[in-house]
């Protein structure tokens, strides 16, 4: 079996990865395939030398391909090379001596929490209308559970506790979490549930469903959440994906522990909710700047206190 074919088996049924993250992982394989193909007319990833990579990130920089893009291919391919030296279809790994191009970090895009309050005003004027309900509702957990798009259109009926206050959720690599949620959102559960039953949503397995109760799809998600922010927010990314970064940061905002928002957002490594943590950074240097008397000194005028006190 061709090993690229093999490396799509071994991340979906060993590693368990999401089936997103395994198309990701597979097209860039299948476009350094391409490249040495076409600029090498190799026919194997065995010929394959560290000269070569450099090529493929050189060629890559000249097309103008954001650098996080470039570092996430580069992990791919390592991935994929120690995949093949694992089972021996390769001998060496040519990126085993490249350093991936360094990238500026960057501030997760938010939500202003004075935008969310239309989560508070936006009630149904329609309440027959199920797919404004459904998209009302999608928004709410989003923001208020912080889970990711994958995990709210695969979450199950069975999973989600409305006596207990928590629904049970399955993360990257397979991994369960339980998440709490109060009573505003347990509410508006008790109302879509309500909702389903009374269009004969009684038996289908998938908490989130469309009206004629078909799992929901990736692209109508966000279609969705796009739509709603549309006309509610100045942010300028607009996507599920936004809100699970304003959930994470509006809570250390207001002095949530970095360790609770990992194990909420499913985190195996607390580097990557560190990044949340530098919004409110910003936000206390910005209240220090704007308010305290001792920000708006400049270094002459400290050095002439010192003087004066000599």
């Amino acid at each position: 079996m061709d090993s690229v074919l093999l490396f799509h088996r071994f991340l979906s049924a060993e590693k368990r990865y999401s089936l997103h993250t395994c198309e990701a992982y597979m097209l860039d394989v299948r476009q350094f395939q391409d490249f040495i193909k076409n600029e090498y007319n190799f026919h194997s990833f065995q010929e394959v030398l560290s000269i070569h990579i450099r090529s493929w990130l050189a060629k890559m920089n000249e097309k103008g391909i954001d650098t996080r893009s470039i570092r996430r291919k580069c992990s791919s391919l390592n991935t994929f090379y120690r995949f093949l030296l694992k089972r021996e279809l390769a001998t060496s790994n040519p990126l085993a001596k490249i350093i991936a191009p360094k990238i500026k970090k960057r501030l997760p895009i938010i939500v202003k929490e004075s935008e969310m309050i239309f989560l508070d005003s936006d009630k149904n004027d329609d309440p027959d209308d199920y797919k404004e309900m459904l998209t009302d509702l999608i928004v709410k957990s989003f923001y208020s559970l912080g889970i990711r798009r994958s995990e709210l259109i695969d979450l199950k009926y069975k999973n989600v506790k409305l006596d207990q206050g928590q629904l049970k959720v399955m993360g990257k690599g397979g991994k369960e979490r339980i998440i709490p949620f109060g009573n505003e959102l347990r509410q508006n559960f008790e109302r879509y549930i309500i909702r389903r039953e009374d269009i004969k949503l009684v038996d289908v397995e998938n908490f989130f469903v469309m009206k004629n109760g078909k799992k929901l799809y990736p692209k109508m998600v966000y279609l969705l959440v796009s739509q709603w922010l549309k006309y509610r927010s100045n942010s300028s990314k607009k996507s599920p994906h936004i809100l699970r970064h304003s959930f994470a940061t509006h809570l250390a905002d207001h002095g949530a522990d970095i360790y609770a928002i990992k194990e909420l957002l499913g985190h195996s490594s607390l580097a990557a909710t560190q990044v949340y943590t530098h919004n409110s950074i910003e936000q206390l240097r910005k209240a220090y700047s704007q308010a305290h008397p001792r920000a708006f000194r400049s270094n002459n005028s400290m050095e002439d206190s010192l003087v004066i006190r000599r």
